[in-house]
């Protein structure tokens, strides 16, 4: 812990506490609500993006809450995340990884559908597919979208929608936190993902409140400038008009 910082029993049992009463997700929910107003969106999205991601997990994990995931070969954790279409995060659990998308989609979309009304249409990849599509629609209302992967695409290619949950993944990579799993419980996993996201945000909010300072700045120094440059310009027409002060003294 920093220096300037109260000892870390104190600090994480405010942690705790934020974190059993869900006070966590529900700061960086309404911080989410005020960065899609500011875009011009409305708070409640209509469309969403799931997606999984496999980390390794640290020594203090334990047994009941890690796995091996035999398509990634990683032995840890899974993280269930839904975004939407700006990225933001709107629903996050973490499961072992030997837990299926499948299994994991229908609890989290189940709570991402309970917190978000509006929300009408989700894209998904290959590993959605199946009974989940009409599960969805009959219990969600919800319309699960498979984008595939063509088989005549070689190499790294961009897939519609699905770039836009593959860079929440990177965001939370960049996280010393959250680049290997060390949380014993899941819920706290889960509070460290909302704690990453508010951090993007509080980013982005901070930047564009000091570009819009700049460019206020520029426009009061400039704006005083033009309307001198335009007195000398009037000024300069009415000296030619008059004959200018040249000719007058001449005369």
């Amino acid at each position: 812990m920093p220096v300037d910082f109260p000892p870390w029993d104190r600090i994480y049992a405010f942690f705790r506490r934020w974190r059993d009463n869900a006070l966590v997700k529900e700061f960086h929910d309404r911080l989410r609500a005020r960065v899609r107003a500011e875009l011009g969106r409305d708070a409640q999205p209509t469309a969403a993006v799931i997606d999984s991601q496999s980390v390794k997990a640290d020594a203090v994990v334990g047994t009941d809450s890690r796995g091996f995931d035999g398509g990634k070969l990683i032995n840890g954790r899974k993280r269930h995340v839904v975004v939407d279409i700006l990225g933001l995060l709107l629903g996050v659990m973490v499961t072992a990884a030997d837990v299926g998308d499948r299994t994991a989609a229908q609890i989290v979309l189940r709570q991402v559908a309970n917190a978000h009304h509006r929300l009408e249409l989700v894209w998904a990849d290959d590993g959605y597919t199946g009974s989940l599509v009409e599960h969805c629609l009959a219990t969600f209302a919800l319309v699960l979208t498979i984008v595939k992967h063509s088989d005549d695409l070689r190499g790294f290619v961009v897939l519609p929608k699905r770039w836009i949950v593959e860079r929440l993944f990177a965001h939370l990579m960049r996280s010393r936190r959250l680049v290997c799993d060390f949380e014993r419980r899941t819920t706290s996993a889960e509070a460290m993902v909302y704690w990453s996201m508010t951090l993007l945000m509080t980013r982005r909010r901070a930047r564009a409140g000091r570009r819009d300072r700049r460019m206020a700045l520029t426009t009061r120094a400039v704006t005083p400038a033009c309307h001198a440059d335009r007195g000398q310009r009037e000024r300069a027409r009415g000296d030619i008009a008059d004959g200018g002060p040249l000719l007058r003294r001449r005369q």
